[in-house]
């Protein structure tokens, strides 16, 4: 009989497992000792300088975290994605949890395909390995074959619906009891973070909702060709068995594997951060797990752009078209330094209380994020921004909404594989003239306010420092400068002479008017700022690339 999963209820869950002393408490004190036992050895050997003390001690890391089960194992996978959070020699041993786990009974495995898809895997498929290829948190991959093509035959894990459960509600319980006594002010929401993590987790074990991920995530990148996602077989799929096709790249772990097989890694880190950009700003639906088990770089594509392979499907998350378009508020807030706007913005997500004085929160801010785009550029990571918000949060109320759990953990993941690649990069080099394109290109409504907030002030006057620095983010900053001339120039042209367009020639003309009076001192400040940034030679430029980049 197949399996049915309920879904994730704090207050039911843990009226089941408060039922079951024999199982709750015995856990408690498991798990409770364990980490005492991790942080002890951590503490008396963590800053050893013998490489065999550190060796063993990664192995103990990487032993009790996989001992401890999938809700731990899945906590691990977000810390392997940092290099700048976690040392090298732990990284690598970390880096298994991904996909390099123990596997269980391949028995076990057979008897699960042949219990949810009706027949023995000798007869479903032509060609059905002894042994996964693959084994990860929830379930082992197995490279199958059938009318000469491979394919990714996903098995889950047994037993994981009652492991997930226990710990989610134990998880729950010790982080809301010890929250006091943890170096963390995410506010009174851990409990609700937690929350979060367990809906995702009841979700990720429900494969056929992990196939339902998997269509709607190809048919939003289906114009991409940077993006390839494998295609789902149905016929082989169910709730504890989910089939692909198979995924002939090299996974995102570190340059050197890249380099050995002729590809770049540069190209890839863009791919990956502009594929997530356009998940959160565009679609509102995105990979809440990319880490660099489930992201594998393909042949072909070009230096700039590489093409990337986007699997498992489990935890995907959506982001709400209200916060998404704050969101991009909040950065255009930041590139502008607009401190108390941001506060607002800040107000608006949730982040801050509705009663909170946002005037007091200028200067601190200003501390924390000034500069992001000036001098300071170059040593502005998410890091340096979490060091530094760490501080602010004891001092003032922010605290973390559980809605953007999920959204931080997948940020934050996707940077940390992106160090792997390249310890130099920098997220906003790439995340700033994105949006800035995106202001520039996109002729929506809920854009255009954004685009005319910035180019128009309050009183309707042009703000010609805004406009600059919106172009100069965009083609003197970026590191292809001339590629995006030609768009940029098209969009706007449009927009202009369009029926959306109306408010800008408006504003455009009120603008010219001060005092009763033409005053066209601004008006010839954009000219001259549009002509030398779309000049002719410009112009030239971006074709040539352009029609480079195609051939």
């Amino acid at each position: 009989m197949k399996k049915s999963y309920s879904k994730y209820s704090a207050k039911d869950d843990l009226l089941w497992l408060i039922l079951r002393p024999w199982i709750f408490i015995p856990r408690v004190l498991y798990i409770l000792l364990t980490f005492i036992f991790l942080f002890l050895r951590i503490l008396f050997q963590g800053n050893s300088k013998n490489k065999n003390v550190q060796k063993n001690l990664s192995k103990y890391l990487f032993d009790v975290i996989t001992d401890l089960g999938p809700c731990f194992i899945k906590l691990g996978q977000a810390l392997s994605t940092r290099p700048d959070l976690v040392r090298q020699d732990w990284l690598t041993e970390l880096t298994n949890l991904q996909d390099n786990l123990p596997a269980f009974d391949h028995k076990i495995a057979l008897k699960i395909i042949k219990e949810e898809l009706g027949s023995p895997a000798n007869e479903l498929f032509e060609e059905f390995p002894d042994s996964p290829i693959a084994s990860a948190s929830l379930g082992q991959v197995y490279k199958a074959k059938i009318n000469n093509s491979y394919l990714a035959v996903k098995v889950q894990r047994p037993n994981l619906y009652f492991l997930i459960r226990r710990d989610i509600v134990i998880l729950r319980f010790l982080g809301t009891f010890l929250s006091p006594l943890l170096p963390l002010n995410i506010g009174v929401g851990i409990g609700e973070i937690i929350d979060e993590f367990g809906k995702a987790l009841f979700d990720e074990i429900d494969y056929q909702k992990e196939a339902e991920n998997a269509l709607k995530f190809a048919n939003l990148f289906k114009e991409n060709p940077n993006i390839f996602i494998p295609k789902l077989e149905k016929q082989f799929s169910s709730k504890r068995i989910i089939t692909t096709s198979w995924i002939d790249g090299v996974k995102l772990r570190d340059r050197a594997l890249l380099k050995e097989n002729n590809l770049i890694p540069a190209s890839f880190i863009k791919t990956c951060v502009i594929s997530g950009l356009q998940q959160l700003f565009e679609f509102g639906y995105f990979h809440a797990d990319p880490h660099p088990g489930n992201m594998f770089a393909l042949k072909g594509g070009n230096a700039d752009c590489g093409n990337l392979a986007y699997v498992d499907f489990g935890m995907m998350d959506t982001i709400s078209n209200s916060d998404r378009l704050t969101l991009i508020k909040a950065i255009v807030h930041i590139i502008n330094e607009e401190y108390f706007l941001l506060a607002q913005d800040f107000q608006r997500l949730g982040f801050l209380t509705k009663e909170q004085d946002l005037q007091k929160l200028v200067e601190p801010l200003k501390e924390v994020l000034g500069g992001s785009f000036g001098a300071e550029v170059g040593n502005f990571n998410l890091k340096n921004v979490t060091d530094k918000f760490s501080k602010l949060m004891y001092s003032y109320p922010f605290r973390v909404p559980s809605r953007f759990a999920l959204i931080i953990r997948a940020v934050v993941s996707q940077e940390g594989l992106a160090l792997r690649l390249d310890p130099e990069f920098k997220i906003l080099k790439i995340a700033y003239p994105y949006i800035a394109k995106k202001l520039l290109t996109d002729n929506s409504e809920e854009i255009l306010d954004i685009l005319l907030e910035v180019v128009f002030d309050k009183k309707g006057q042009i703000q010609i420092e805004k406009v600059e620095s919106l172009l100069n983010i965009l083609f003197k900053d970026s590191e292809n400068i001339n590629s995006d001339l030609i768009p940029v120039a098209n969009a706007g042209l449009k927009l202009f002479v369009s029926k959306k367009g109306s408010e800008v020639r408006k504003n455009l003309l009120l603008s010219l008017i001060k005092d009763e009076k033409l005053e066209f001192t601004d008006a010839k400040k954009l000219i001259a700022l549009i002509r030398d940034t779309f000049s002719p030679l410009n112009i030239a430029k971006s074709a040539v690339q352009n029609f480079i980049s195609t051939v």
